[in-house]
């Protein structure tokens, strides 16, 4: 069923009474088939949503039968996730004849229309949808029932964070001898949202309906199918030909296992996905339910634990699961789901639905995601708990192990000055006009209309670096950064340890470098940790930015499985390069938090 149409068109139907009970109120949407009308039950006095075929197409025999047998196929499925149809009639309107299903009527949106608003949703709030639509599709799989139109217009989300999966008007059923109703040279469903055997016209099972799922869940995380061409032929055959763009790609920090769930769901082959909603489902509520937050923060900086929050954490806050809780008789009405934005930073450990109510599991579904609530964020009292801040002592290999003495000096000293003697003599007697120390000209460095037009080989140096840190306290390991510079790859920058690999929710941490004016040219990062997820950011002259969205959108993203040399290309004169980590490694020199990012060297040329 389509989406509710804001201001819709005026009713094509004067105020009217379907078999003597359903009173048609007003028009919500419409779509190619079939309009969604909003309605009262006289004998139950409860509001409806009445689906109204079209006149035209209620006088196809085969049309008016498809639209009947949906009726039939859905109430025979009671899920708390699949809207719920009351009954199918027949009657006269105007001197046409109409057909209705009538339905629960959804107070929400559809995920269509929060897609169009939001453009990208939060990890959270997708597994959460995906669970509960996974969910349905098995109810409607064991009933031997196949969707076949699994798309984003057909999911609907009420403001309490209810998925509910509707519109099983192609559905067909798996085993039943009787005539499809349908042409053997058409496909049936949404182009953009067909699996490979539906594109083929091969006999389907509920994983084509997975495949489809997929399709969803890649687009609420990448803000794009993965599949689209100029026509629906093109785009309904481009998924034969090749894979999907790897999600890691454009979404570098999303939680661990959730970008491979979605890529098995994709796989061309139904025997390589999954094999029932139930497990697609099992399986998202267990990434779900990883911790991702960094509470400890890392021992070698504690002081006063109980009193400010540890390095590496966010100020932790108070966050709400999805209200899922019983069905109740609500169809789309037009009302705003209160749900997270996935545009930006603050979205992406915030919770699906923002209500302070007491959660109620949908079908046994309860994610358990601690983090960051949506919303404002909440700023921490980070006072110190002394007059002086603590100083953390550079890490041990780094120290100086022993001085020369006094008496080595003196003898070096001495030796020069003997030296220097002789040479004096020696070079005297050979120029009657006595010694002339040799002198070196210094490179020229003049400017020419903001261009070097000497020999300077340091103009393409870095001039300094600084860590940036602006979900924590602002500092990480400051007294180590030089060492990316130093031209020394023994050497390293770290992160302090982190409890989680995807720094507790934080959007990054990282390194800040000077390059002294705008230039463009080749940064070179020697990376010293793995797994790893670097993103860079660059910005032309004047200050710095102090937050992440302030740097805009990164101009590169790497990500791998073991340290080695990410080289960037920066086109545009940029004169501060942020490098920054969103997934740290394994660092066995960590203790209670395992995980921390090291950066060896900084190059630029």
């Amino acid at each position: 069923m389509s989406a509710t149409s804001p201001g819709a068109s005026p009713t094509s139907l004067p105020p009217a009474i379907l078999a003597q009970r359903y009173r048609l109120e007003r028009r919500l949407a419409q779509g190619g088939m079939a309009e969604v009308w909003l309605g009262t039950d006289l004998s139950l006095s409860r509001q409806v949503a009445v689906k109204l075929l079209k006149p035209a197409l209620a006088a196809d025999p085969i049309v008016a039968e498809r639209f009947r047998r949906e009726a039939i196929a859905v109430a025979q499925l009671s899920h708390p996730n699949i809207v719920a149809v009351y009954d199918a009639v027949g009657d006269t309107i105007g001197g046409e004849t109409r057909q209705a299903v009538v339905m629960q009527l959804v107070n929400g949106k559809s995920l269509r229309q929060l897609l169009d608003e939001q453009k990208r949703l939060s990890p959270d709030l997708t597994m959460h949808i995906g669970a509960c639509v996974a969910s349905a599709l098995d109810c409607a799989h064991r009933a031997n029932l196949v969707h076949r139109d699994v798309k984003p217009g057909n999911i609907l989300i009420t403001p309490d964070g209810r998925v509910l999966l509707t519109d099983f008007g192609i559905a067909k059923g798996l085993g039943s001898s009787d005539d499809d109703l349908t042409s053997p040279n058409v496909m049936m469903g949404t182009a953009k949202y067909l699996s490979p055997e539906q594109v083929r016209g091969r006999k389907l099972d509920g994983r084509a309906d997975l495949y489809s799922l997929g399709l969803v869940l890649y687009e609420c995380l990448a803000g794009r199918v993965p599949f689209l061409g100029e026509t629906d032929a093109d785009t309904a055959l481009a998924r034969l030909n090749r894979d999907p763009t790897d999600l890691t790609r454009l979404r570098p920090t999303l939680p661990y296992g959730l970008a491979p769930l979605i890529h098995r769901l994709l796989c061309r082959k139904p025997d390589d996905r999954y094999s029932t909603g139930a497990e697609v489902r099992g399986e998202l509520q267990r990434i779900a339910g990883q911790p991702r937050n960094d509470y400890t923060g890392d021992t070698s900086r504690d002081v006063a634990r109980n009193a400010t929050p540890s390095r590496g954490t966010p100020p932790a806050t108070t966050r709400n699961n999805p209200r899922t809780d019983t069905r109740t008789d609500t169809r789309t009405t037009g009302s705003t789901p209160t749900v997270p934005s996935g545009t930006g930073p603050a979205a992406r450990r915030s919770s699906p639905v923002t209500a302070g109510r007491s959660p109620t599991p949908v079908s046994g579904y309860q994610p358990v995601r601690p983090g960051r609530a949506a919303g404002a964020p909440v700023r921490a009292d980070r006072t110190p708990p002394a007059t002086v801040r603590p100083r953390q002592q550079p890490n041990r290999k780094f120290e100086q192990k022993s001085t020369p003495s006094s008496l080595v000096v003196g003898g070096l000293l001495l030796l020069a000055f003997i030296v220097g003697l002789v040479l004096w003599v020696t070079m005297g007697n050979d120029d009657p006009q006595g010694f002339s120390p040799a002198s070196t000209a210094a490179p020229d460095t003049s400017v020419v209309d903001g261009q070097n037009t000497g020999d300077n080989t340091s103009s393409a140096s870095i001039v300094s670096v600084r860590t940036f840190d602006p979900d924590g306290d602002n500092v990480e390991r400051d007294e180590l950064a030089s060492l990316v510079i130093d031209n020394d790859t023994s050497t390293a920058w770290t992160t302090v340890c982190y409890q989680s690999q995807f720094l507790g929710g934080k959007n990054g941490v990282g390194l800040v470098a000077d390059l002294g004016s705008a230039r463009t040219g080749t940064l070179s990062v020697a990376l010293g940790s793995a797994p790893f997820q670097l993103k860079v950011f660059a910005t032309a002259d004047g200050e710095p930015p102090t937050s992440y969205a302030g740097w805009g959108q990164e101009i590169d993203a790497s990500n791998g499985q073991e340290p080695q040399t990410v080289t960037v290309d920066i086109s545009t004169p940029a004169r501060y390069v942020l490098v920054s980590f969103n997934e740290l490694g394994p660092d066995s020199s960590c203790t209670d938090n395992p995980y921390r990012g090291a950066i060896q060297e900084i190059t630029f040329a």
